[in-house]
């Protein structure tokens, strides 16, 4: 049986195994990973806008990894709309790339779980094989958090490198075109962070676990007996 002190560690890293599950997949549920001013071009050169007339043609945009929406302000009021990505621009973004986020992901939530039943069976019982002990949570928190720093570096690329607000904002638009003058990354990129962080937390923790503390040893006092204690 694992000490105390084991016992603790390894049931506080499988609760942030289990919140970390819980994070991705809320994250991946929510439709708030990027939210961003776009302008609308089209309109405002067509009347020659100026700095203060520009409100009025400036809308903002929110989109997360299946769904999202707009408000679209060329000068006639906001029209509100929304999208799913799949199946209606899978033609429009790099597919490919967000196909993968995803898939890393799904990946990293698998290992969340394995990662948390491993935790579980570490603070009841030591394993026998070395690769079901801490060695082997060890390596699928490694790879949970991997995959999560894998999704989230791919998100940004598809962001910063393949202009992904960009070509949302204009899908569909046959007259119009948008720019996009501010994009702000939202609490479910930031929640995704958290998780890899949670798992990088599940580290240290281990690693903690296999620190061998030096036992305080107590010295007994030898009683000498005399003559004179015999006598009393």
């Amino acid at each position: 049986m694992p000490g105390c002190f084991k016992k603790t560690l390894f049931a506080l890293a499988s609760l942030v195994s289990f919140v970390s599950f819980i994070l991705i997949v809320v994250a991946m549920g929510t439709p708030k990973w990027m939210t961003g001013k776009i302008l609308c071009k089209t309109g405002a050169d067509l009347v020659n806008a100026t700095d203060p007339e520009l409100v009025k043609f400036i809308g903002e945009i929110y989109y997360g990894l299946f769904r999202g929406g707009k408000i679209r302000q060329c000068g006639l009021g906001g029209r509100r709309s929304k999208f799913t990505i799949f199946p209606q621009m899978v033609k429009k973004l790099n597919t490919g790339l967000h196909v993968m986020i995803i898939m890393f992901l799904c990946v990293a939530i698998l290992f969340s779980l394995v990662s948390f039943g491993f935790c579980i069976l570490n603070a009841i019982k030591v394993p026998y094989r070395a690769i079901n002990g801490p060695a082997g949570a060890c390596l699928w928190n490694f790879f949970a958090g991997g995959f999560v720093v894998l999704a989230v570096t791919s998100f940004m690329a598809a962001v910063k490198l393949h202009h992904l607000t960009e070509r949302i904002a204009n899908f569909q638009e046959n007259v119009f075109r948008f720019v996009i003058l501010e994009e702000r990354f939202e609490d479910c990129f930031w929640i995704c962070v958290a998780s890899a962080t949670a798992h990088a937390v599940n580290l240290l923790l281990i690693a903690i676990s296999g620190i061998h503390f030096p036992k305080i040893k107590t010295k007994t006092e030898e009683v000498n007996v005399t003559a004179e204690d015999i006598m009393y």
